[in-house]
């Protein structure tokens, strides 16, 4: 609570409470090892409902950058971690490959929790980090089989990398069965009993026993858990299952993080801050840089980037495995493990701080002098003459995007696209489609546009920074510009309104005047009577948003 009304993520508060209440300070809880199963609990429950909302085909938006970032990212960062390990460090070969496979890996857990509370879920920063880490995740896989070969207890390698992927296909290919076959059928059968316990019961059952699953064929417990969410998505039952789980998903996922609290000895960090505090700092400018740069290299813009670099950064939970193994294994002592976990932990806690920290600077280097923009002018592409501004201006390609291009086409109204997304601008530009490439909250992108031309601009895009960013930028370039934007919260709603926003527009409130629309039309009320209601509720809604009288 004092978190939340510090205007801080519940996460730093999670891990506060753990460090209070863990061995190393006031001792209160003792059994760790229980807490630790309730925490892995936690882990797969997550990323099962990680697989109920994020689809295949919403981890393709994110094109080449997903994979083949995710891929670079892993082994620039373990080359980079090698590098460290043995020219810094001064450790062994064996302790310098740990170190790599260590910060290599990011917190799924973290990253998550935090996109789902700052709203940025489905923006292209948030798309683009949970694909890296699905890929990092994925790769645990073959670090835990490469983990035995540094204490020596692997003699096949190949072998025993060719049975991990082979026990990863058997596992997917039942997932596959069982998608296609049998889920539809039995929770059609459960379904059909009415009783929300026994569905829950049975979402549970399948979530926990695909991890337990994978878990006793060696691999990780998070895999199988995000495989059956995945193949449960595409069944009509996902919606209901994502409902009933997310409670539990919730409680377990809060215990996780005070889990990792009750790991910290404030006693360690104090004596060998200096250490920690150099580890830190060469973790955290090693994953930002690489992230960063393979983001820019796909094409992506500095803000996307940053954004990316700046909640990537940390060390994952899986990383703990590794480092504990590896202690078991005697490759590590347990001052470097001392010194891997404190690290780790307070990489997690500087995440959520450091992506508040982006999005409120990154607006105000994009209003700097042309000599300290983030942007660099003559790197971004030329509008040519097809993509000379129209009268209306679209700032995102999205699902809500198409919608409105498709409807000012059809009233032969010009208008110009503006895509971040790389692959979609190619696809734009095929089909013949006026369209730039570039960061709309980019005041340079506007600029070559030239706006001044424009009648208007919609700002379709999720993210609230960027529309922020974007309407300001917009603003400075035309005053007179109309610009119809998105907003999620009231609080958005009512920033944008001061900015000079024409209209603002909520999925959420106008979603819900669809349904008054048609409760009241299956009421049996005439159309009139409707559309007289609705107007009262727009007129009521807006009297209360911008009455004077109304306190904050």
């Amino acid at each position: 609570m004092i978190a939340h009304r510090l205007r801080q993520p519940v996460i730093l508060g999670y891990l506060v409470v753990g460090v209070a209440v863990g061995p190393h300070a006031l001792g209160l809880v003792g059994d760790l090892v229980l807490i630790e199963a309730v925490a892995t609990m936690g882990v797969a429950l997550l990323m099962f409902t990680l697989g109920l909302e994020i689809s295949i085909s919403q981890l393709r938006q994110v094109g080449k950058v997903g994979l083949w970032g995710g891929i670079a990212q892993i082994l620039v960062t373990f080359a980079l971690g090698l590098v460290v390990g043995i020219t810094l460090l001064n450790w062994s070969l064996s302790q310098a490959v740990l170190l790599g496979l260590v910060i290599s890996l990011s917190s799924t857990m973290v990253c998550l929790k935090i996109l789902m509370e700052r709203g940025e879920l489905d923006s292209v920063h948030g798309r683009i980090m949970l694909a890296i880490l699905i890929l990092q995740d994925i790769s645990v896989v073959l670090m835990v089989i490469v983990m035995p070969l540094l204490g020596g207890a692997v003699e096949n390698l190949p072998l025993a990398l060719a049975t991990a992927v082979g026990k990863a296909a058997l596992l997917v290919g039942a997932a596959i069965v069982l998608g296609l076959w049998v889920l539809p059928w039995l929770m059609g059968r459960i379904a059909g009993v009415r009783s929300r316990e026994l569905f829950l019961l049975t979402v549970l059952v399948l979530c926990l026993g695909a991890a337990v699953g994978t878990y006793i064929f060696g691999l990780s417990v998070v895999f199988g858990a995000f495989v059956i969410g995945l193949v449960l998505r595409e069944t009509r039952f996902a919606q209901q299952a994502l409902a009933e789980i997310t409670p539990l998903r919730d409680i377990f996922a809060t215990l996780f993080f005070i889990s990792l609290g009750m790991l910290i000895s404030p006693r360690f960090i104090i004596d060998h801050w200096a250490s920690v505090a150099a580890f830190v700092a060469v973790i955290i400018v090693i994953k930002f840089l690489v992230v960063f740069g393979i983001i820019r290299f796909f094409g992506f813009s500095n803000r996307i980037a940053l954004l990316g670099g700046a909640g990537l950064f940390q060390i994952g939970e899986f990383s703990f495995i590794l480092a504990q193994g590896g202690m078991n294994m005697g490759i590590i002592s347990e001052q470097i493990y001392s010194l891997i976990l404190a690290s780790a932990i307070i990489t997690m806690i500087l995440t959520p701080l450091s992506m508040s920290l982006t999005s409120w600077l990154y607006p105000k280097l994009a209003r700097a002098p042309a000599g300290l923009a983030t942007e660099d002018a003559s790197a971004l592409p030329v509008p040519g003459p097809s993509e000379a501004a129209k009268p209306v201006v679209i700032a995102g390609y999205g699902r809500v995007g198409q919608n409105i291009t498709q409807s000012l086409q059809d009233a032969k109204i010009p208008y110009t696209i503006i895509e971040i997304d790389p692959e979609r601008v190619s696809k734009l530009r095929y089909r013949g489609i006026a369209c730039i490439y570039g960061d709309a909250s980019n005041a340079h992108v506007l600029a070559k546009l030239d706006l001044k031309k424009a009648k208007a601009l919609v700002i379709t895009f999720p993210d609230p920074l960027a529309v922020m960013t974007t309407v300001q930028a917009a603003r400075r370039i035309n005053p007179r510009l109309k610009i119809v934007a998105r907003a999620h919260r009231a609080q958005e709603a009512e920033s944008l309104k001061k900015l000079g926003v024409k209209e603002v527009v909520s999925p959420e409130y106008e979603a819900s005047l669809e349904f008054i629309y048609r409760v009241l039309s299956v009421s049996g009320w005439k159309k009139t009577d409707i559309r007289r209601a609705l107007a009262a509720l727009r007129r009521d809604k807006e009297i209360a948003e911008f009455s004077p009288d109304e306190e904050p």
